[in-house]
């Protein structure tokens, strides 16, 4: 995944496949595992530059698709 929006509409794929039953609860539960560290590695990122008083600029939630 290259910026949050692919994350964002992933994740929604993936609770339409838990919905209609094309995803196993295994599968969808280790990917929204992944998916929530990769935000709390952005959640502590903007921690760090926050207590810097610094703005970022991370592509990641610049983009949008």
């Amino acid at each position: 995944m290259d910026n949050i929006e692919k994350v964002r509409k992933s994740l929604s794929k993936v609770f339409e496949g838990i919905k209609d039953g094309t995803l196993d609860v295994k599968s969808a539960s280790e990917m929204n595992n992944a998916a929530g560290k990769i935000i709390k590695s952005l959640a502590v990122q903007l921690d760090y530059y926050s207590l810097r008083k610094e703005r970022p600029d991370i592509k990641f939630l610049n983009s949008t698709d």
